[in-house]
């Protein structure tokens, strides 16, 4: 379904070549669009080049010294490990390397031309890169978020964040991590899991607002039982230089002498210096641009997905508003992008998932509820010794059974509920997964066989 090119030098311009971009631009260009894509780093954008790629192979890597451990119990006879965190950082780099080139051969073989450098948005139509500008029928933005520093002394010189940290050439023996997001708590597990001393500051009574309550109690537990000393109700008054390490003055009057400093205070959109309010493109309060449900801004001619819109700032939800995004402007499959029931992990240690409304949510919009939970040691942590439990719960509109909630904390959690996802994308009822049989023994099971609902929900 070829565009014409209307004396454009594109039909579209996507400025960002991270996977929203990336799939974006190869499904139109499949469509027989002219597409250019502008990256001013690496093709694979944020998730894959300093994101979700790169911290899960450093989370599989610290990992192993729990492993360690447990092993021990089962039979095996291990002598005190050690481990050796430049290999861990070339291996990692080695494998991003190669991600980063499957990314350009995408693009290549789609069609789609890489302008490589910083791209700004000049005009309704017009992308410049350097001194050179370029034409589009459409522009896409796909830019991504970019770290947060909060505004504390000593905090933007002393601090790095979660850039940074992926490559970092010496392990600290001490570090603190400021911050009680999903960021924060899968780099406490990851250096924790590694040897180091980890301090995990963070301003709420417990990590991870927004999660479910439940979930947020139980994770606070297992990491104490990890070994990672929580500061909670804490904030960071200043950071200083102390010899070659840092002293981090918290706000209880004590403060800490550590090797690193990380922050992990949130992320923003990436439209600084883009160029969006000289041509009158809206952005909320936090530089987020504001779209429509086809991703579409107030300009006409310009769109946006992923993080750099604010809305969920997930890799997988990226792809899906560009595809749907190249499907409706080039495709003629008008469509946008489902952002109801969006299933997601966090790869703590343990890790958590969950997909569907917390209980104070389905609260709010259901009323009466039924919730049902179990807490229980996974059979691997009944001869390991482990004490850590896993905890499930699935949240039920009690006026038509429907599974409208389901979190959970523990091993494999991430893998079990893209499955579950499924069955509540698709409106199962509470008696759909009481029907259903279980895999025995696994820990997933228990989702199917939970019968009694928690009294203190059952009238709202």
């Amino acid at each position: 379904m070829t565009k014409s090119l209307d004396n454009y030098d594109y039909d579209l311009i996507v400025v960002g070549a991270g996977s929203g971009g990336v799939r974006a631009g190869r499904i139109a260009s499949g469509y027989g669009a002219r597409v250019a894509v502008v990256e001013g780093d690496r093709p694979g954008g944020t998730c894959v080049i300093r994101g979700c790629v790169p911290k899960k192979l450093l989370m599989y890597g610290s990992s192993f010294s729990a492993d360690v451990q447990d092993a021990r119990s089962f039979g095996w006879q291990i002598d005190t490990p050690s481990h050796d965190w430049p290999a861990l950082i070339a291996a990692k780099d080695v494998e991003i390397k190669r991600l980063e080139g499957i990314y350009r051969s995408l693009l290549k073989t789609a069609g789609a031309t890489l302008i490589e450098g910083w791209g700004q948005v000049t005009g309704s139509n017009k992308v410049t890169v350097g001194d050179k500008s370029y034409s589009a029928k459409k522009i896409l933005i796909a830019v991504g978020g970019v770290p947060q520093f909060i505004d504390v002394p000593g905090m933007a010189d002393c601090a790095i964040s979660s850039n940074e940290v992926m490559n970092l050439t010496e392990f600290p023996k001490e570090i603190v991590i400021y911050g009680g997001g999903y960021i924060a708590l899968e780099f406490a597990g990851i250096f924790n899991g590694l040897g180091s001393r980890t301090h995990l500051i963070y301003r709420s009574n417990l990590p991870l607002r927004g999660f479910d309550q439940d979930i947020r109690n139980h994770i606070s537990t297992a990491l104490m039982d990890r070994g990672i000393i929580l500061h909670p109700e804490t904030t960071i008054d200043q950071i200083t230089h102390e010899n070659s390490a840092f002293r981090t003055h918290l706000s209880d009057g004590s403060s800490l002498i550590v090797n690193q400093v990380m922050a992990a205070t949130g992320r923003l959109p990436n439209t600084f210096n883009l160029g969006l309010a000289d041509i009158g493109v809206n952005c909320g309060k936090r530089g987020e641009i504001i779209v429509n449900s086809m991703s579409q801004t107030n300009v006409p001619s310009i769109f946006a997905i992923g993080d750099v819109t604010d809305r969920i700032n997930l890799t997988p939800v990226a792809i899906a508003e560009g595809h749907a995004f190249a499907d409706s402007e080039f495709g003629d499959l008008r469509r946008h992008a489902d952002h109801t029931n969006v299933a997601s992990a966090v790869f703590s240690q343990p890790p958590i998932a969950s997909v569907g409304l917390t209980e104070g949510d389905a609260l709010q919009r259901y009323g009466e509820l039924k919730v049902f939970e179990s807490q229980f040691r996974a059979m691997k942590n009944s001869i390991s010794g482990r004490s850590e439990k896993t905890f499930m719960k699935l949240i039920v509109d009690k006026a038509s059974d429907r599974v409208i909630g389901v979190h959970m904390i523990g091993q494999d959690c991430g893998e079990i509920m893209q499955g579950i996802a499924i069955a509540v994308k698709m409106g199962a009822t509470k008696a759909d997964f009481d029907s259903t049989i279980g895999i025995h023994p696994t820990v997933a099971e228990e989702l199917v066989t939970m019968r009694s609902a928690r009294q203190d929900a059952q009238d709202g």
